[in-house]
């Protein structure tokens, strides 16, 4: 397998704390090894408040031992107080990556 993704739904109709408390999370694993190697936020256009996290990761294990981590359950405690309902999480094998120009 290429890696491992984990894409997270969510809704908030308070993106601006939510980004705020992103910054604050990033800001506070600079320099810490053992995280995604890549996380984009997409903005649903279709429905409005519905956001999703996609989080790239080595491996399954990589992912895990990410959620594992204290910083990482304590930032998920505060974007649950964020969101409007739980978010649903879609756990994924990458089975081929292309890079299409």
């Amino acid at each position: 397998m290429a890696g491992f993704v984990q894409i997270i739904q969510w809704k908030t109709s308070k993106i601006d704390e939510v980004q705020k408390l992103n910054e604050e999370y990033r800001a506070g694993r600079a320099g810490s090894s053992g995280g995604p190697s890549r996380v984009q936020v997409l903005a649903d256009k279709d429905n409005a408040g519905t956001y999703y996290t996609v989080a790239e990761f080595t491996s399954a294990e990589a992912a895990a031992a990410n959620s594992a981590r204290s910083d990482t359950s304590e930032f998920a405690a505060k974007m649950a107080q964020l969101c409007d309902g739980p978010p649903t999480f879609h756990n994924s094998e990458v089975m081929f990556d292309e890079v299409m120009s």
